[in-house]
């Protein structure tokens, strides 16, 4: 089992920016892709930024140059830096991490942070 511990979200005014983290409990061995999603209500979860194991990234077509993912060292920890944010950034932004070994994949959740732009 892996835990994973968001923090970063809040309020901001359009043009501003938001930094969040994402840490995992443990170090993963397995190749793995870890990132952001992001939902509103009665919608589903859409792909904001992810970053593998092996250190590529993949961005959603709509944050594509305002957004950056990074990760630390140690690589359990993400980031993703949010610049030039616009109202339809608001959502609940939920961390991923998707664990691939030779039996399978297995997915694990944060428990979402909030972020509002808003003048």
């Amino acid at each position: 089992q892996v835990q994973l511990v968001e923090s970063g979200g809040g309020v901001v005014q359009p043009g501003g920016s938001l930094r969040l983290s994402c840490a995992a409990s443990r170090s993963i061995f397995s190749f793995y892709v870890m990132g952001w999603y992001r939902q509103l209500p009665g919608e589903q979860r859409e792909l904001v930024a992810s970053i593998t194991s092996e250190g590529r990234t993949n961005y959603g077509d709509s944050v594509e140059g305002r957004f950056t993912i990074s990760r630390e060292n140690d690589k359990r920890t993400v980031h993703l830096q949010m610049s030039s944010l616009e109202t339809e950034d608001t959502a609940v932004y939920y961390c991923n991490l998707r664990i691939v070994t030779a039996r399978g994949q297995d997915d694990y959740w944060g428990q979402g942070t909030q972020v509002t732009v808003s003048s």
